[in-house]
């Protein structure tokens, strides 16, 4: 489940913890969820295109996200590779929605972030982490799984060839530090809970909103810097000018 509160015109998207999901696995269910809140997020934007937004996504516990609900499709009728491709076909849109977004996004990792979890925080603008606790860790090549080809773009577009080899060939687990020193993320915080990272992600969303940036404008430059990706994910792109001059 989640929530989506706003603070001034910055939008809180919080992945919250269950009885059945406190790492926030991304099943078809939460991936609904989240397309949901994002999907009244840009609602709101569009219909108050002259004013500024912004989107922190974050979550509760000990994990951003462990990526993919790997019991929940074992448990759906010994049909497990039918339900791992429904849950991988239907984050692809999730990941298009974020890069769609007429505003700028932050993901705040409070926690581990590991395979679908990383790739959701990697389709945001800018990553800020916790130092101290938390890892970021693309698992596919420990537990015996290929990546989605939209994987393959997204990560080819956004980190350097030597830094995705050792993420995704050698399963290399991030820590904020190393994430920082291979492009990954923006800003590690020292804390002693996963309140400092929400707080440094607001300060940084502020910050951006102060350029009362035009949303349409933002999201169309954002789509031209990761082209491949755009194409894998079906986004058309389109000139924007609107003067402020």
């Amino acid at each position: 489940m989640c929530s989506v509160e706003k603070r001034g015109n910055i939008f809180i998207l919080t992945l919250k913890s269950d009885d059945n999901n406190d790492e926030h696995r991304l099943n078809p269910t939460l991936i609904a969820t989240i397309r949901s809140a994002i999907a009244d997020i840009k609602s709101q934007s569009i219909s108050d295109p002259q004013t500024p937004f912004a989107l922190i996504t974050t979550a509760t516990g000990k994990f951003f996200s462990n990526g993919f609900d790997l019991k929940w499709a074992q448990s759906q009728s010994g049909k497990f590779l039918t339900h791992l491709h429904q849950m991988v076909d239907s984050f692809k849109p999730l990941v298009a929605d974020l890069v769609s977004l007429l505003m700028p996004t932050i993901a705040a990792i409070n926690g581990h972030a590991a395979a679908g979890g990383f790739a959701l925080a990697l389709a945001h603008d800018y990553v800020v982490m916790r130092k101290d606790k938390g890892v970021l860790y693309m698992s596919e090549v420990d537990i015996g799984m290929t990546f989605p080809e939209y994987f393959n773009v997204l990560f080819r577009e956004k980190v350097g060839w030597k830094w995705r080899r050792e993420i995704m060939m050698r399963g290399m687990k991030l820590k904020g530090e190393d994430g920082v020193k291979m492009g990954v993320v923006d800003e590690v915080v020292v804390g002693i809970n996963g309140d400092e990272v929400l707080e440094k992600g607001l300060k940084l969303g502020e910050e951006l909103l102060k350029k009362k940036w035009n949303g349409e404008v933002y999201c169309e430059i954002r789509k031209g810097l990761y082209p491949d990706l755009c194409n894998e994910l079906g986004l058309i792109r389109k000139n924007v000018i609107v003067p402020r001059l």
